[in-house]
């Protein structure tokens, strides 16, 4: 917006990729511009983006590992060039990239001698590595290396709590933190009350995500931050018309189907905003539902039963466990009179 003699002049905000490499399989790097701004904003949304992009982004990580062969974490084996701790921090450099929902397990088996690295894992289908390349251990002799791992998805960062290793596990430090840096600038241009602003966000990430992919990750995590201030205002809305309702001279079910499509019109935009992949359905759900394009609440609201059961490999289990997260987290979300909600089992 631009003011001008008591009057706004709208100015259509645009963003652009102006710069985009990959330095190596683990950092990437993007820069992107926002304008025209007005004095203020360009600071504003700078300063949130990085702290949403920092610390509002789930990342994936081995959280732990486990081997009846590993007396303590900073034992040696003979045959393994590494000791315990050696082993525990090549783990923790592992890039991973997945849609996992709570904790899933991998493994290492392999026989010597050679040398160990990340393609040797062996993945839940949810999971993948982002370098295959990078280094676990070294076997110099005939011997059979055989390790259980425990990957988690979250975010932020964890320290490994001191526990009782005799049963042979360790906790790893998890860094879930797919954006490494972030960095904005502003730019001025105009002269006196046309004065404006050009924002500069530089975005570097571990290869897990594109600093693209990351900007709009960030992007919808912030507006979900935001959604319970639009449902409150829905709310107080919905309280206003009910107040008023016997002062409105049109009749009764005129009013009902205004109530309603206001509502509809509010849980639309809602929906339009939420995705898949906060609502906490299984990994092999989620991946049958990003496969036949279905990314948003409300894309799935859109689709009945029947279409649903034309997804395919989905199950009518499947459709049923869709029905209960979706009344349980988002009903308020979810248009009341459409098939998925009404057509119950």
């Amino acid at each position: 917006m631009l003011r001008e003699k008591g009057t706004v002049s709208p100015r259509k905000l645009q963003w652009k990729c102006v710069e985009s490499r990959v330095d190596s399989k683990r950092f990437y790097y993007g820069r992107f511009i926002l304008s025209p701004l007005m004095k203020g904003q360009a600071d504003t949304i700078g300063l949130v983006m990085r702290r949403v992009l920092l610390g509002e982004m789930d990342g994936t990580c081995i959280t732990r590992a486990k081997s009846e062969k590993m007396p303590h974490e900073y034992s040696t084996r003979a045959g393994i060039q590494e000791s315990v701790h050696d082993l525990l921090m090549n783990l923790k450099e592992i890039v991973l990239r997945s849609n996992l929902y709570g904790t899933r397990d991998a493994s290492i088996c392999f026989r010597g001698p050679g040398d160990i690295t990340a393609h040797d894992i062996i993945l839940p289908p949810s999971v993948e590595i982002v370098d295959t390349t990078q280094h676990i251990a070294s076997l110099t002799e005939s011997i059979d290396f055989c390790i259980r791992l425990q990957i988690e998805r979250d975010r932020g960062y964890r320290r490994k709590t001191p526990n009782n290793p005799q049963d042979g596990s360790y906790p790893i430090d998890a860094v879930f933190m797919p954006v490494r840096d972030v960095n904005h600038s502003i730019h001025y241009y105009g002269n006196g009350n046309d004065k404006l602003e050009i924002l500069f966000l530089e975005i570097w990430t571990d290869g897990s995500f594109t600093p693209k992919e990351a900007l709009r990750e960030a992007s919808r995590n912030l507006i979900h931050l935001f959604m319970p201030f639009l449902q409150a205002a829905e709310e107080e809305q919905d309280i206003d018309l009910e107040a008023n309702k016997k002062s409105i001279t049109l009749p009764f079910f005129t009013f009902h189907e205004s109530l309603i499509k206001f509502r509809k019109t509010k849980q639309k935009i809602a929906a339009k905003w939420i995705f898949i992949d906060q609502s906490e359905l299984p990994s092999r759900i989620y991946n049958c539902l990003k496969r036949s394009n279905i990314h948003t609440l409300l894309d799935l609201s859109n689709k009945s039963q029947e279409d649903l059961m034309k997804v395919e490999h989905f199950r009518i289990e499947d459709v049923k466990q869709i029905l209960e997260i979706l009344h349980k987290h988002f009903e308020t979300y979810l248009p009341i009179e459409t098939n998925l909600i009404k057509n119950k089992f």
